[in-house]
């Protein structure tokens, strides 16, 4: 599997506001992550490859250099929300832009604690570009409305430079990958289920190994449990309890999955082992919910392999990511004959043979994907126009689904 994007994010921010030498192996190439290192260069961050491995040299947040242009954060919210948190506690200005999808996706969540907090952001209406100005911060308990892993690790970031201790309390919990990541750093962090706080640390230099990719390994594994007969190993992947919510709803649709952590420091990471056969639909609501949420796509196709109505609730969130992705799942899946429900906040699936036809990602590297393993499903020739869009976060996609169908293992 690829590397995983969200962790080569953390990873190069935080070896970007540590003073010194941080050693990193195995970073996601994707265009995201790549959107990361491009605003962190900007900012005066210096990086290099040593065999094999990407040293991050820079010497903290006060060693950042004012940019003269905004910082083109591309397709990736991760890079803009985090990033943002950073800089809130900085003693720079900045301006964060990106393409055209992400100039459409909502930033107010991550700018009202930022500001409760002290910081100075300026948005149009809640939207990109954001204007920082960096100024002295104060810890603040912050509660947000919607479960987001990002906007829990902008605020995580900005308490590093804050007065006090930062606390977030969650509705849900999400991943955990920013919290793990500071306690190995050295930084003054404690978190549980649905928590964490921070207060002003110092962090050391990092030396960390980024995992595979699960995110990236799920359309496999789902398109090898809805094969009967089929039989996929994937090793040295990513096994954060926070995003494999959708193993175990593919245990609970009768599939034959298992994984084993094989290594738990900083993060957990090992092997999952699926065997295809015949699936029930699911029902997914509430806490579950932040737990898959990337996978929500895909596990709709593998509703639409099971015999019955599945419904997911909860997942408003979904209608602002790359693109509307309840609306346009459900209009590419009844182009190959799905029947589906849409709802505010979610959408159910009846279960059913597809037929292959011509489809659309939306430019939505995760529909593209979905819609990948669909149409390998499917009966017939499917297509999938605005395919290069997978190239954000699993630039190798085409070329690995080829060989899983050639029965290689990864």
């Amino acid at each position: 599997m690829p590397p995983d994007k969200s962790i080569s994010h953390r990873a190069l921010l935080l070896g970007a506001i540590t003073c010194g030498t941080s050693e990193l192996v195995n970073v996601s190439s994707a265009q995201d992550v790549l959107s990361t290192k491009h605003c962190l260069e900007q900012l005066g961050v210096v990086f290099g490859l040593a065999e094999g491995r990407t040293m991050v040299y820079s010497e903290g947040v006060g060693g950042f250099c004012e940019p003269q242009v905004p910082l083109d954060c591309g397709n990736s919210g991760t890079t803009m929300r985090l990033l943002t948190g950073i800089l809130a506690g900085s003693d720079i200005k900045a301006t964060l832009s990106g393409d055209q999808s992400l100039m459409r996706r909502p930033m107010q969540r991550v700018v009202r604690p930022l500001l409760a907090m002290g910081g100075s952001i300026n948005t149009d209406a809640g939207l990109p570009p954001l204007t920082i100005q960096g100024r002295p911060l104060q810890g603040k308990l912050w509660r947000p409305e919607v479960a987001s892993a990002q906007v829990k690790s902008a605020i995580l970031l900005a308490g590093l430079f804050a007065r006090g201790v930062t606390r977030v309390e969650e509705l849900h919990p999400t991943r955990d990958h920013t919290e793990r990541m500071l306690q190995a750093c050295g930084g003054k962090v404690q978190f549980g289920p649905g928590w964490a706080e921070v207060a002003a640390s110092r962090l050391s230099p990092m030396h960390f190994r980024v995992p595979g990719d699960v995110s990236a390994a799920a359309f496999f594994v789902v398109l090898a449990a809805c094969l009967p007969g089929a039989d996929l190993h994937v090793a040295e992947v990513g096994l954060n309890p926070g995003r494999i919510g959708f193993l175990e709803v593919l245990r609970l649709m009768g599939a034959d999955v298992s994984w084993t952590v094989d290594n738990d420091l900083p993060e957990p990471s090992g092997s999952i082992v699926v065997r295809g056969g015949q699936l029930r639909p699911f029902s997914i609501a509430g806490e579950m919910v932040p737990r898959l949420i990337d996978e929500l796509p895909v596990l709709a196709v593998a509703a639409a392999c099971a015999q019955g109505r599945s419904e997911v609730r909860d997942a408003g969130e979904l209608r602002v990511k790359e693109s509307d992705r309840i609306a346009a799942l459900l209009t590419e899946l009844n182009k190959l004959g799905v029947k589906t429900e849409e709802f505010p906040d979610g959408f159910a699936i009846i279960g059913g043979k597809m037929q292959g036809a011509e489809v659309c990602s939306h430019e939505d590297h995760r529909l593209a994907m979905a819609l990948a393993v669909a149409g390998s499903l499917a009966s017939g020739t499917t297509t999938i126009k605005q395919a290069g869009c997978v190239r954000v976060s699993y630039p190798g996609f085409w070329g690995d689904l080829a060989k899983i169908q050639g029965g290689e293992e990864d």
